[in-house]
């Protein structure tokens, strides 16, 4: 009866892994700041609860599907070693039939009780990661994160498409500043797991094109993205709370990716990359704050 709870435990914990709940904890936060940033007074809460609820279980499909493909990788990295698929705790097609489950049921809950644009995009979105960037781009360019990142730029914008139905330029907005976000994001990974990924025969840009010119793209694309995270503020998005809290967190970004570029080793990259992820919602807190507050 023990070893029967102790495998069912493992099954569900399996389950749950290669749903990736952590990353699809952050896409839903971000997706239901677009949507309460679109509602200018009462918010429609059975609309915004269905659409959080259908774009986690897609998202969940999506990161079911890239178990499945790069499992490969996963067994020859350390850092994804103990993966579900990588260490034989569940068979491709248990997690490929979770993946259709979550899929189909995610998508159906946003036709039914949101928006047909919606479950589009969010279908979109999906197949940009778990397709085109796992499956082609991962493999075949160093600019892979760039371009894939913008299927995980999509949150913000789904939320928006959720709450009033089209594609505003406030929702676009949102879409570029995590678009910008994922390289400097995800290049100090990288740059921390360089040897695995040239192992793995993963072209990150790293591995292609040397650690200190992907610690310049890190800066470089900071300096963007820390430029774009103001623009709410300047074209009344938002408000003052928001523009200091860019100001400050941004400043902060940038400080680290300084300091990054500047140093010898790159002992730092794994700090920036943990950073990245706080900044980024604490960001989208600001402006969910800036719009209920001010």
């Amino acid at each position: 009866m023990a070893e029967l709870t102790i495998g069912l435990q493992r099954q569900v914990r399996s389950i749950v892994e290669i749903g990736k709940p952590k990353v699809v904890m952050l896409i839903v936060f971000t997706a239901y700041v677009g949507m309460l940033l679109a509602y200018p007074d009462a918010v429609d809460w059975p609309t915004v609860l269905a659409a959080c609820l259908g774009i986690g279980l897609v998202a969940a499909s999506g990161a079911a599907v890239n178990h499945v493909v790069d499992v490969r990788i996963d067994r020859i990295m350390a850092r994804t070693s103990r993966r579900p698929l990588a260490s034989d705790l569940m068979e491709a097609r248990f997690a490929l039939a979770w993946a259709l489950i979550w899929g189909v049921l995610g998508t159906a809950i946003l036709l039914a009780w949101v928006n047909a644009l919606t479950a589009v995009l969010t279908l979109i979105a999906m197949l940009g990661y778990a397709v085109v960037y796992t499956i082609y781009l991962k493999h075949r360019t160093p600019q892979n994160i760039v371009w894939g990142g913008a299927a995980g730029a999509a949150p913000p914008l789904l939320g928006w498409a959720a709450a009033t139905g089209q594609v505003g330029i406030e929702g676009l907005l949102l879409f570029l500043i995590i678009f910008l976000w994922t390289p400097p994001h995800f290049w100090p990974l990288a740059i921390a797991k360089v040897d695995e990924y040239r192992q793995a025969s993963v072209p990150m840009l790293p591995v292609t094109h040397g650690i200190q010119a992907t610690k310049y793209q890190i800066l470089l694309y900071t300096v963007f993205m820390v430029l774009v995270t103001i623009v709410p503020w300047i074209i009344g998005m938002s408000g003052w709370l928001y523009g200091l809290a860019a100001l400050a967190l941004g400043g902060e970004y940038l400080r680290r990716a300084w300091r990054l570029y500047r140093s010898p080793r790159h002992a730092g990259a794994m700090r920036l990359f943990g950073y990245s992820i706080v900044y980024l919602a604490l960001l989208f807190l600001a402006l969910l704050l800036d719009h209920y507050l001010l």
